[in-house]
């Protein structure tokens, strides 16, 4: 059993990699001793904003990445080369007035494949509620406890979603506890004005994907991570048959949860960060391999009937 002390990558990081890192990471091990969670990319633009000088948008982007990269989000242990990759991308649309702003943000994280200079995609979510108050020159300071504010609280959620769908992909359900923080901004976000936190605003919200990923009815896209990656992924390189039908049983597995949720935001947000991938690990199998596959991923994946069939029909 993985013990909870430890990020599970530590478990089957090859030596080659520790080696590649370990003089860099032995330099910071120095001054910082064990590493954050995060290695987060931060970007922030603001195309159609003439009004607001440029440097408060470069602080933002400083701001928000040592928020995500400078706080400890669990209590487990992380390498220098076990942090998460990550990217965030705020694009702000609007100012409304001379503090609070609008826009979207793209969060995306991915994770190494065992025996591989892979990274796979993990999360991708296009979030367009995105509505937060920012002053010059302030701290982005979050209580677990509370709605401080909009702006910690959203960092804050896609922080432990990235945690949570990454700790998925090494164990099965690793990842609840991480959603369990998710969720609990969530409930303490209740009564905040902006967008996003309720369960009655739309179904591809924050409410949603992680209430969602918490459910019993989908349960098998969880399995379908842990599998998909842990078993799927990680061996393919020593058995890309094995590896490559065990992606596949994962992938059908998922059906059970789009019967009763057809078209589900959680679904949604798999293929989005999949459909290119799982085209590339199955366009060179057999025929009868990808004939029993197309179906399922037409069915799954709608938006990308038209590319499955070029690809794999």
């Amino acid at each position: 059993m993985i013990p909870t002390t430890s990020h599970p990558l530590r478990f089957w990081i090859s030596k080659a990699m520790r080696l590649a890192v370990a003089c860099f990471a032995s330099v910071v091990a120095s001054t910082a001793g064990q590493a954050q969670e995060l290695n987060c990319t931060v970007n922030v633009i603001a195309p159609q904003i003439s009004n607001v000088d440029v440097s408060r948008f470069d602080a933002l982007e400083d701001g928000i990445r040592e928020f995500m990269n400078g706080r400890r989000w669990t209590n487990d242990n992380f390498e220098f080369e076990e942090r998460i990759e990550c990217t965030l991308q705020l694009t702000v649309s609007e100012a409304i007035g001379s503090t609070v702003f609008k826009g979207s943000m793209q969060v995306q994280s991915s994770r190494p494949v065992f025996n591989s200079d892979y990274n796979t995609p993990v999360l991708l979510v296009n979030d367009g509620d995105i509505q937060f108050e920012w002053l010059d020159n302030s701290t982005i300071l979050f209580n677990p406890g509370q709605h401080r504010d909009n702006l910690s609280s959203l960092l804050a959620y896609y922080a432990y979603m990235m945690l949570g769908m990454d700790y998925d992909t090494f164990s099965l359900e690793g990842g609840t506890p991480h959603f369990l923080q998710a969720q609990a901004i969530v409930a303490n976000a209740q009564n905040a004005g902006e967008r996003g936190w309720k369960a009655s605003q739309g179904k591809q919200n924050r409410y949603w994907l992680v209430e969602n990923h918490l459910s019993q009815t989908f349960r098998p896209v969880r399995t379908c991570l842990y599998n998909y990656h842990r078993k799927g992924l990680d061996v393919l390189f020593q058995d890309i048959e094995g590896g490559r039908l065990t992606i596949a049983e994962s992938l059908i597995d998922m059906r059970s949860t789009n019967r009763i949720r057809p078209g589900s935001y959680n679904i949604q947000v798999f293929f989005l960060s999949k459909s290119d991938e799982i085209i590339n690990i199955f366009s060179p199998a057999p025929d009868a391999e990808r004939g029993r596959l197309l179906p399922i991923l037409k069915q799954l994946d709608p938006g990308n009937i038209q590319s499955y069939d070029q690809n794999l029909g």
